[in-house]
């Protein structure tokens, strides 16, 4: 049986929740430029297109945007199907900017991404937050 004095205190579990933070945050600094790095130099190819096709496409894409955090894996597999079909999508970042942060809150319910907005064309918005959910939509898009 434990007694009483081996018992974890509030001050070592509050230490400890510290040490954990700053592990993951430090590991972050870390991996997240490499992530990136990696990211950039494997970025793939675009699709080239005829110049009136495009052009119809990136009108297509005007009201379309990305909310996402640079070194999410999710957001950075979407960014790489947005290069893919050589889509013109607006990114934003929910992680750094404030304004965008709360524009996700306030419209999609949740700070989850990375997470797709779409206008429709009566103007009302469809948040689309699964990765593999946006990666259909842009190929279906792009079709």
């Amino acid at each position: 049986m434990v007694s009483y004095n081996e018992l974890p205190t509030i001050r070592n579990i509050q230490k400890m929740k510290w040490v954990i933070r700053l592990f993951f945050r430090t590991l972050r600094r870390v991996i997240g430029p490499i992530m990136l790095l990696v990211d950039k130099l494997t970025s793939p190819k675009g699709v080239e297109r005829p110049a009136e096709e495009q052009g119809q496409l990136d009108q297509t894409t005007q009201n379309i945007t990305l909310y996402q955090f640079k070194t999410c894996p999710f957001c950075m597999k979407v960014r790489r199907e947005i290069k893919r079909q050589s889509l013109n999508i607006e990114l934003r970042d929910a992680q750094h900017n404030q304004q965008h942060r709360q524009q996700l809150l306030s419209g999609g319910g949740q700070i989850k991404v990375p997470c797709l907005k779409v206008e429709n064309k009566d103007g009302s918005p469809a948040w689309l937050y699964e990765s593999d959910e946006v990666i259909q939509y842009l190929r279906k898009l792009a079709a």
